[in-house]
């Protein structure tokens, strides 16, 4: 699945998923374009809360979270991630993560 990124990004930033190549160049105004442009909108408190807890998460273990462990530190129900994000692979990409690997990016895409 290919991100329609808008003219605001560049695209050479992005793998064929839509996830940044170097998470060091990721911004919250980056994030909120991406929201925007993949249809989640304006950005929540809640939708920051997933965010930073998928950014911590990933900085502190370089790997992909699991979501329930996400929800939990975040203080949230894990069906408010899709209600917010549409799916997993979607809060990946506002957070501005690499791409996790095959096996975690299908998961994240079905989740």
């Amino acid at each position: 699945m290919n991100l329609a990124v808008s003219e605001t990004i560049d695209t050479t930033q992005f793998d064929e998923y839509g996830l940044l190549k170097d998470a060091q160049t990721w911004s919250e105004q980056l994030a909120q374009v991406i929201a925007s442009d993949i249809g989640i909108g304006t950005l929540t408190d809640t939708h920051w809360r997933i965010i930073h807890t998928l950014r911590e998460h990933y900085a502190r273990f370089d790997a992909p979270p699991a979501m329930h462990r996400v929800c939990q530190d975040a203080g949230i129900k894990r069906k408010l991630v899709n209600e917010l994000f549409g799916y997993c692979l979607n809060a990946w990409r506002v957070a501005g993560l690499p791409n996790p690997g095959e096996e975690a990016t299908s998961y994240l895409s079905n989740m």
